[in-house]
């Protein structure tokens, strides 16, 4: 990770991950009107037994067609089926390529709450549109949105603020302008770098400012650009400048924040921010142009609603 020296910030005011698993729902027991109980699930809601009777004894988690078994009858998912080496993780008899039908026929016919019901999620969905429903969930963890290393910690906003500060020593900054000023000694030699994330907590929300240098093509750029700590449709509330110069020139760039849920791969790819090319950068640096000394301002601010939802 290359240097990042701040000049100043000024700041201005204007659960631990979730394990994947599956939600385990218990049989409602109703009195009948004999008084004699009449254990029924409630609608959607799979009974105990049947969900036990999908779950893989290796993972763990409730398996999907296909769903394989050895000869004795023993199942398991089709994701462990490669990591078993071919042998039953119950009986140690070769598994071969047998499919379970009659209980992916059971499976199809279900309906299962989403695996983030405890997060709040209401949903029921029949087997194959749950799986699709929770690679876009609302309520499933957030990633950690740090750049600087492939960090696979997810959870809420709130333990993800303090896991950045603690565990990647993050610079949190309350206030919504910004100026830093980014430093490096040979621009001329430009790889994939990062410099320090630093986060702001401005309008009650957590906003993540990035600056990092790679290859466009053949040629080395510099870019920034800002990501919100939430969800998309919260993102489009607020928008941001940002503005880079130096020898009575500058550009500047405004836009609407990326949710975090876009990686911050995906947003650098799409030029989704500031982006200054190195001659570009070594002009506004002033001097030999043998030093990158690039100063970096911006504020963030919140759109006006208007009455009919739109800003």
């Amino acid at each position: 990770m290359e240097e990042m020296e701040m000049d100043s910030i000024e700041c201005v005011s204007s659960m631990d991950g979730v394990e994947d698993e599956e939600i385990q729902s218990s049989v409602a027991s109703h009195q009948h009107p004999s008084g004699k109980p009449n254990n029924i699930a409630p609608a959607g809601i799979v009974p105990t037994s049947v969900h036990e009777l999908l779950e893989c004894p290796v993972c763990t988690n409730s398996m999907y067609p296909p769903i394989h078994q050895c000869h004795n009858g023993h199942t398991l998912c089709s994701t462990c089926k490669t990591r078993v080496h071919n042998r039953c993780p119950t009986c140690r008899q070769e598994l071969g390529d047998i499919r379970c039908l009659a209980l992916e026929k059971v499976a199809e016919s279900l309906e299962l709450p989403c695996k983030y019901y405890s997060l709040g999620c209401p949903e029921i969905f029949p087997y194959y549109s749950k799986l699709k429903h929770e690679t876009l969930c609302n309520f499933r963890p957030y990633s950690c949105p740090y750049a600087g290393s492939e960090c696979s910690v997810t959870g809420e906003i709130p333990y993800l603020v303090t896991h950045l500060r603690d565990d990647h020593k993050v610079d949190m900054h309350t206030g919504c302008t910004f100026n830093h000023r980014y430093v490096k000694s040979n621009p001329r030699e430009v790889e994939n770098a990062t410099w320090m994330l630093t986060v702001f907590h401005c309008f009650g929300q957590y906003f993540c400012l990035h600056f990092e240098a790679f290859q466009l093509g053949v040629a080395p750029v510099y870019m920034a650009f800002l990501r919100f700590m939430g969800d998309e449709t919260d993102a489009r509330n607020y928008s941001y400048s940002l503005e880079v110069g130096g020898n009575g020139r500058k550009l500047i760039w405004e836009g609407t924040p990326r949710s975090i849920r876009d990686s911050h791969r995906k947003v650098r790819d799409s030029h989704d921010g500031l982006i200054i090319q190195r001659n570009m950068a070594l002009f506004f640096s002033g001097g030999d142009r043998k030093e990158l000394k690039l100063r970096v301002t911006g504020r963030i601010w919140k759109e006006q609603q208007n009455p009919d939802g739109g800003v």
